[in-house]
């Protein structure tokens, strides 16, 4: 049999709880810094920012959180996302690994974003906030809060990665349908974008400007809150219902994985995938290999330093331990815009010093070569994001055919690609390159990093 196999979960097995890895960790993550006392946060030092609710999902070492029934119901118009079976694939390789993908791309945004979003825009309702500012690279983050504010009544404003916002006008436009705001960072409207434009009036912007002018934006305005799309650790669990789920798909397909992949950015698709595994692990489960994927033009995990440092370039948020490339690094604008971060999520960071899972980076024409197979075989042609998970499935894929062991392979292939046709344009014309980051410019945002006392 040579055809993909679908396996769909009856929307009755929608999770009813999401995943907290906290609880299963053999050792705790750092604490969260102030940015004036370099003192651990409390729940009152992040009021400003988010309503408490999301607050203490954010601090929890709970391994189950409950998932309300309104975020539940809206859950049920995508999920259960359907798992494939990517027969003509193996088949392409001539592989005789068995190669499986969790499809994020069936939600209404087109991604995995709405998993977050969703919740986050039903926590703030619940606590009668009006507005919400929020930061987008390659623009999955906005369209899908701004999906979220539409069900919700609530205002949604978005910056956009300014080279984003050229580059994808179709996810500005996807935004505004939903009522969002959409403004190219960094912008005239915030205190930190006229800093960056007075240094550079060209600037192509990055998530950390961006996540600066929503922050100063949000704090300085009682009616409105912030969210994040990535990072942090209440982000991540929300995304928890995709291995939830994968882990439900695989059981009737009688199978379980050896190899998880996911691309990285700020890492919340990659955790959704792989947390709910890794933690069956550390409960005295399978061991499973665990890759994460990122571009090479903005490689965290493969190059950055493990250090303390605050989430946006104006230094507004709080400090936190990741894998950094530090908050003034602008990686070049290559087309995965929502994989440009500087850092990744410590809950992520620390599993990696955990030895729980491991990093490789590819070129952007490597991966987008990868996404072109993978939709000639699978008929789904992936996001920018995606085909570095796809690079990364292929990769040990191939591998399992020079050893001659079969393998399973799990990834997320967290998005389709139907808003970023710019960008395969450009691939099939010869005019998307690899770019490369300023190893100057590296050397001097590391050396920035803020100096923290060890806690």
């Amino acid at each position: 049999m040579n055809d993909t196999v679908k396996y769909v979960l009856d929307e009755s097995r929608i999770p009813k709880r999401w995943y907290n890895i906290a609880a299963d960790l053999p050792a705790p993550p750092p604490a969260v810094l102030h940015p004036g006392t370099r003192q651990p946060v409390g729940p009152d030092d992040l009021a400003p920012l988010f309503p408490m609710a999301l607050i203490l999902q954010e601090v929890s070492t709970e391994r189950e959180i409950e998932i309300p029934e309104p975020v539940r119901e809206i859950y049920r118009q995508w999920r259960p996302s359907p798992l494939y079976r990517a027969r003509r694939l193996e088949k392409a390789l001539q592989t005789p690994a068995r190669i499986y993908y969790k499809y994020e791309g069936v939600s209404p945004a087109g991604s995995h974003k709405p998993n977050t979003a969703v919740p986050q825009a039903f926590y703030n309702k619940e606590a009668g906030v009006k507005k919400i500012t929020t930061e987008t690279g390659a623009g999955q983050w906005g369209s899908s809060l701004a999906f979220a504010g539409a069900l919700f009544g609530l205002e949604i404003k978005v910056y956009m990665v300014k080279v984003s916002y050229q580059q994808k006008p179709y996810r500005r436009a996807l935004m505004e349908s939903y009522g969002a705001t959409c403004v190219a960072s960094p912008s005239q409207e915030t205190q930190s974008g006229r800093a960056i434009l007075a240094q550079n009036k060209d600037h192509l912007g990055s998530l950390g400007i961006a996540i600066s002018e929503a922050v100063e934006v949000a704090a300085t305005h009682d009616d409105t809150k912030y969210a994040l799309g990535s990072v942090l650790n209440h982000v991540l669990m929300h995304q928890s219902i995709v291995g939830q789920e994968a882990m439900a798909q695989l059981e009737m397909a009688g199978d379980y994985p050896d190899v998880i992949v996911g691309c990285t950015g700020g890492g919340s698709n990659f955790a959704g995938i792989a947390f709910p595994f890794i933690g069956a692990q550390l409960r005295g489960g399978r061991r499973v290999r665990v890759v994460a994927i990122e571009p090479a033009a903005c490689p965290s995990l493969t190059r950055g330093k493990y250090a303390y440092d605050f989430g946006d370039t104006g230094h507004l948020t709080p400090l936190v331990k990741m894998h950094t490339l530090g908050s003034t690094f602008t990686p070049p604008g290559f087309h995965a815009g929502g994989l440009r971060y500087h850092g990744m999520a410590p809950m992520v960071s620390h599993c990696k010093e955990l030895g729980l899972l491991e990093a490789k980076a590819y070129t952007q024409t490597e991966v987008f070569s990868a996404g072109v197979q993978f939709a000639r075989a699978e008929g789904i042609l992936p996001a920018p994001e995606a085909n570095h998970a796809v690079k990364g499935a292929v990769d040990e894929a191939l591998r399992c055919k020079t050893e001659g062991v079969s393998r399973t392979i799990l990834f997320n292939l967290c998005g389709h690609g139907h808003f970023d046709m710019q960008a395969y344009t450009d691939y099939f014309a010869g005019k998307l390159t690899d770019q490369h980051y300023d190893e100057n410019e590296l050397a001097m945002a590391l050396a920035g990093l803020p100096s923290v006392v060890a806690a």
